[in-house]
């Protein structure tokens, strides 16, 4: 059978699956929508957080960094992946004793203020809105290649997915959905990195073929080394140099990318399901060991994708391209421009067009017909996203049709999974931290749940807008989020449940200086001038990337000093801290809901 007709089969069967799991635990009650009523067993729980965790960046688009940074990809591994033990070990167990629904119930009540709740509403939805928009732009990929239709109406058809179960199952829905989009995902990512491993090197586990010798078929030698003579023998820095990034930027960025895990707020939620605070460092154990599967993967990924892509294409006369490049053509991700007239794919460092190629199917999917803007002087002629590497790895290795279909459903489940824990972000805090806490206290709790679920299914319009407009490749939407939250949440919670001193005041001066300097930054060099976004006008040469570090470090620094020179929390609220501190006996600890 075809792709596509495989590529229907499979997101078809997992889509029903993942309905008739909404339809069955849907919610009854505001415990059921905000915390499934804290029933998850740490396992499930595990397993979901790990599918609410690896979103369409780690799935589609970590690799395919990798696959161009070579070894400065790395800060993305280390930073997500050390940003994850940070929440386990600083965060997680403490707000689920402390127990109520959401961050900014914690930040509120931490502080003795609605306004510190309204704070952490607009930046939890700020940060929301920023990571769904790489999610859903990871869904219209998907759905473009594999399934043959617009970028955008793949979109709207993941927005419509994740609107049923998201509105209808509320956190219940979606933990339960997230376990099975694990096992989707986390098969669909092994199963073509084994056969790749053992067609390249002869190994079945991806991680030791990684540093293994090829086949004599590609040579005999290390993959390692036969990718580096690759890239320098095309004009690129060796893949094991390290990249062309300062070393205070990818510091910058492995700091932002860590702290900003340790923020976030649909992965902090998670942690509010599960029965007892022991079960909360439980389910954290358990997903980093799921989370480690597809991690320590993704650099034989890389590998594996970058060596078949140049050996594939370069010097190879474009009528007889393979069959892969001619598929992705069509979605405009990726394609050629014949500068020299030669007819044959030059690949070589620098940008082959001023700004991105747009495909128009009137113009038919000829690589040089997509060109619509002037070319610039470089000898390169492939232009490559790198968010299709993973998702064309198989068809570059020449893997079975439903290797590849697999490999579409598994994309689908990681966006769409983490697209729907931060919807139920949204929604919560518009309608139990905004309308319920804040606004309208008096309202009933059926029409709080009705609130939430009319919350969520704006919110999946708008997710709905960014993913058709998205302001840059998956990972990189996605790592401005990690720093805007690195700025904000990690701070007042870290100090909220550590320091007694830190007041009100300090917290909410901290806050606001942290997240509008990071936005502003990213803001500015993103949207304002990008033509500056470059290392001679970046601040200490940090990207917007990494900005958050200083972001972070900033609201440190302003709420110290502010709460050195305000009036101290109130008594009452130091002895919540210590109650939420100082662990109870595992007796004691059974007894807290």
């Amino acid at each position: 059978m075809s792709i596509l007709v495989w590529t229907w089969i499979m997101v078809g069967a997992t889509f029903s699956l993942y309905i008739g799991i909404a339809i069955w635990s849907r919610a009854h009650s505001t415990g059921d929508f905000y915390v499934a009523s804290k029933r998850i067993h740490p396992v499930a729980n595990g397993m979901a957080t790990a599918a609410d965790w690896m979103s369409a960046a780690s799935f589609i688009s970590m690799a395919g960094l990798i696959a161009f940074l070579g070894r400065a990809g790395s800060m993305y591994l280390m930073g997500w992946t050390g940003g994850y033990v940070l929440l386990a070990m600083l965060l997680a167990p403490y707000l689920r004793k402390f127990g109520k629904y959401t961050v900014p119930d914690f930040v509120s009540e931490r502080y003795y203020s609605d306004t510190a709740r309204v704070i952490a509403i607009i930046c939890a939805i700020f940060i929301s809105f920023t990571y769904v928009a790489g999610q859903m732009r990871g869904v219209g990929i998907v759905f473009s290649r594999f399934l043959e239709v617009p970028v955008n109406t793949g979109v709207i058809v993941g927005m419509a997915i994740v609107f049923f179960y998201a509105v209808l199952g509320g956190m219940k829905g979606i933990t339960y959905t997230q376990v099975a989009q694990y096992c989707v995902l986390i098969i669909a990512y092994l199963l073509p990195a084994i056969f790749i491993s053992i067609l390249m090197t002869g190994n079945p586990i991806p991680q030791l073929g990684f540093g293994s010798h090829l086949s004599e078929a590609m040579g005999g030698t290390y993959l390692l080394d036969r990718l580096d003579g690759l890239n320098i023998e095309l004009g690129f820095t060796a893949y094991t140099a390290g990249g062309a990034k300062s070393m205070i930027d990818v510091l910058a960025i492995t700091v932002a990318l860590m702290v900003g895990t340790a923020g976030l707020p649909h992965v902090i939620i998670r942690f509010f399901t599960v029965p007892k605070v022991k079960d909360a460092r439980s389910s954290a154990g358990w997903a980093l060991l799921f989370i480690a599967l597809l991690y320590t993967t993704a650099p034989a990924v890389a590998a594996f994708v970058r060596t078949n892509m140049i050996l594939s294409l370069h010097d190879k006369e474009y009528t007889h391209a393979p069959s892969w490049f001619k598929n992705w053509e069509t979605t405009g991700l990726i394609s050629w421009v014949d500068k020299n007239d030669d007819g044959i794919i030059t690949y070589a460092p620098g940008a082959p067009f001023k700004g991105k190629p747009s495909y128009t199917p009137e113009k038919g999917t000829y690589g040089q017909k997509l060109v619509s803007n002037p070319l610039t002087d470089n000898s390169n002629e492939l232009y490559v996203d790198r968010d299709i590497m993973v998702l064309a790895n198989p068809e570059i290795a020449g893997l079975p049709n439903w290797v590849v279909a697999l490999v579409a459903a598994g994309g689908l489940a990681a966006a769409l999974s983490t697209a729907a824990g931060l919807l139920l972000v949204i929604s919560t805090s518009i309608a139990h931290d905004l309308i319920k806490k804040t606004v309208a206290r008096d309202i009933s709790e059926k029409q709080e749940l009705l609130y939430a679920r009319i919350a969520a299914g704006f919110a999946v319009l708008l997710a709905g807008y960014f993913g058709i407009n998205p302001p840059g490749f998956v990972a990189q939407v996605v790592a401005f989020a990690f720093g805007l939250a690195a700025a904000s949440f990690f701070p007042a919670i870290l100090m909220g449940i550590f320091s007694k001193r830190i007041n009100r005041e300090g917290a909410l001066s901290g806050m606001v200086v942290g997240i509008v300097f990071t936005a502003a930054y990213i803001i500015y060099f993103k949207f304002i001038n990008p033509g500056a976004n470059n290392a001679e006008h970046w601040w200490f040469g940090i990207s917007p990337e990494g900005i958050g570090t200083i972001g972070m470090i900033l609201n440190f620094i302003v709420a110290g000093i502010v709460a050195k020179f305000t009036p101290e929390p109130p008594q009452e609220i130091q002895a919540m801290i210590e109650n939420i501190r100082v662990p109870r006996s595992a007796k004691d600890s059974a007894g807290v809901h």
